[in-house]
């Protein structure tokens, strides 16, 4: 018998009976709660909805546990994904320290010295192209 298959029993005349687990109601992922509100009728997929554009689609043949594993990842990854882009949002990357630095590459490659403003791109490759101007 393979993981997918339903266990096989048998009855009391020796006829064997497959014992189908989704033959009656089951506490199974639309009735977990994700944030969301979840309908689950017999045979189709729980449909969850989150925060946002988020959806998720969880397969009727899902246990319960399988279907709480899959709501708490998917529910992690949103939290990390929050958190990541707060902590972007907050982090205004700044030339403070590494002006000077970038002055001093400019003149050990061009020769010349620079003064960086304070008001020049932070991205590398950007101030960069624009040492001319400096």
């Amino acid at each position: 018998m393979s993981r997918n298959e339903p266990p096989i029993s048998g009855d009391d005349d020796g006829d064997t009976v497959t014992d189908d687990a989704n033959d009656g109601p089951a506490d199974t992922a639309g009735d977990i709660d994700a944030g969301g509100d979840a309908d689950r009728t017999a045979g189709t997929d729980a449909e969850i909805s989150l925060d946002g554009d988020v959806s998720l689609s969880i397969p009727p043949s899902a246990t319960p546990s399988e279907t709480a594993a899959i709501v708490a990842a998917i529910g992690a990854h949103l939290r990390d994904r929050e958190a990541a882009a707060a902590a972007a949002e907050s982090s205004d990357t700044t030339w403070d320290g590494q002006r000077w630095a970038f002055a001093g590459r400019t003149g050990a490659l061009q020769g010349r010295s620079t003064r960086v403003p304070s008001a020049a791109p932070t991205d590398p490759w950007t101030a960069a192209g624009r040492t001319d101007r400096y």
